[in-house]
């Protein structure tokens, strides 16, 4: 390759970066935002007639809606990111999430409409769900699937360094309106990081209309109307039938970073501020911090991935969730400002950005290109069901453990353990393999001798 070509190269794919990036920004915002006014404000402000504790786990109830939603839109917009492109399927879903999360912005209160607020609440937090399902592996394979095979770790760590971001977003909003004094954040304050997101959705979308479609999609595409007998198989059907292994254990090594991921951010923001007795902004200044090293470091392990593998990085994060989920909780109670702060930092930069940061490129090479953002998609948001519901379990298990944390703790590391099994029956995939030919033999019985990468 020439000099020029090369630098044409590195230019379109940081195009493409960018575009994957902003696009999953603003998807992560959106969602985030949710998780965040759920542990603050949702409760009072839709759910006003039931006890404190009751109406928060409503909200985080409300909030696990979203999750449910996420499979639904994997499988319908990763088919069609299959069948047609998947350019033309992240403008969609991106229109999806930011007219949803703008709509909930203008929504009225309970003391306005009465039980229409938190169904409608639900309503659009179920277009939330629909638009993110289909984002997240749209967004990741635009990159990977541009990205030449030994850089794959790096460029595919990128849209994954969104989420970080969306948390900072997210987080640095609501603590921005928490100023206000409480009447007035329940009042109209909550509703302005939902209504600025309509900003986002205008920059996204101008941005991602500009990408080319994933070269290895037209490269699949070309070759399926080569061979095409009238026809076309069902990514779906295909799933099931060429990796149902790999499916399986992608959906148990999801299960240790959605777990951990909720309920550091969501239900340790609701613990800190609750229980532990401290002001909440001590919670968000400390997931506002972590947010921000998890951003920077999300390109260094993937990085990092391309010289030692995936497999090894998503088992060191996995492994410390095991290890630090007790003294993570020891630390919030704590009651130190720099302690818990400590806290939020170790706890997620070390477990589910560990994970998180290799995952999309770790789990896109057990499927095969023709069903890839189907398989990526099932992998990924099936798992997140359960991230979605961790608020709304740990709380209630904080109230059967007498407000104490620690079987909350328990669950954090047992789930993180199962991660770990599902990782290390992985099958090895040696170094520079191709994508495709892992995908092809990865659901056939481990081989010995081959380097774990």
């Amino acid at each position: 390759m020439t000099p020029v070509s090369q630098r044409g190269e590195r230019k379109r794919m940081r195009t493409v970066a960018i575009a994957s990036f902003i696009g999953a920004l603003m998807e992560w915002y959106d969602f985030f935002l949710f998780g965040t006014a759920s542990a603050l404000v949702f409760g009072p402000v839709f759910f006003p007639d039931a006890e404190p504790t009751v109406g928060t786990l409503a909200a985080f109830a409300t909030f696990g809606v979203g999750f449910v939603a996420r499979p639904l839109g994997g499988v319908v917009f990763g088919h069609f990111g299959d069948r047609v492109g998947r350019k033309s399927m992240l403008v969609i879903t991106l229109m999806i999430m930011g007219v949803g999360t703008f709509a909930i912005g203008c929504l009225p209160d309970y003391e306005q409409i009465g039980i229409a607020a938190p169904i409608l609440l639900v309503v659009f937090r179920l277009a939330q769900g629909l638009g993110l399902g289909g984002e997240y592996a749209g967004a990741a394979l635009m990159t990977i699937e541009h990205a030449p095979e030994a850089r794959r770790g790096f460029w595919g760590s990128l849209p994954q360094a969104a989420a970080s971001g969306g948390i900072l977003l997210s987080t640095g909003a609501f603590a921005l309106v928490s100023q206000l004094d409480r009447a007035e954040l329940l009042s109209w304050g909550w509703r302005l990081p939902f209504l600025v997101s309509i900003m986002l959705l205008g920059v996204g979308l101008v941005i991602r209309l500009k990408v080319s479609e994933s070269p290895e999609f037209e490269r699949t595409a070309a070759e399926r109307k080569r061979n095409n007998s009238g026809k076309q198989p069902i990514p779906l059907l295909q799933v099931f039938r060429k990796h149902p292994r790999n499916l399986l254990l992608a959906f148990g090594a999801r299960l240790g970073e959605t777990v951990t991921s909720n309920a550091i951010n969501a239900f340790g923001i609701y613990y800190v501020s609750t229980h532990v007795g401290v002001a909440e902004s001590t919670a968000l200044n400390g997931m506002l911090l972590a947010s921000v090293i998890g951003l920077v470091t999300v390109p260094i392990i993937g990085a990092l991935s391309d010289r030692i593998g995936r497999r090894r990085i998503y088992l060191a994060g996995s492994v410390f969730g095991v290890v630090f989920a007790v003294p993570f909780f020891l630390m919030l109670d704590s009651g130190s400002i720099p302690i818990i702060t400590l806290a939020f930092v170790i706890a997620y930069v070390f477990v589910p950005t560990m994970m998180f940061a290799v995952q999309s490129t770790f789990f896109s090479e057990l499927f095969g290109a023709d069903v890839r953002y189907t398989g990526l998609s099932l992998a990924y948001q099936v798992s997140a069901i359960a991230g979605g519901y961790v608020p709304a379990v740990a709380t209630s298990l904080l109230v059967a453990g007498g407000g104490e944390p620690w079987l909350v703790a328990a669950v954090f590391a047992v789930v993180c353990l199962v991660t770990t099994a599902c990782v290390l029956l992985v099958a090895h995939r040696p170094a520079g393999a191709a994508a495709d030919s892992a995908a092809e033999t990865a659901d056939r019985p481990e081989t010995t001798g081959e380097r774990i990468s």
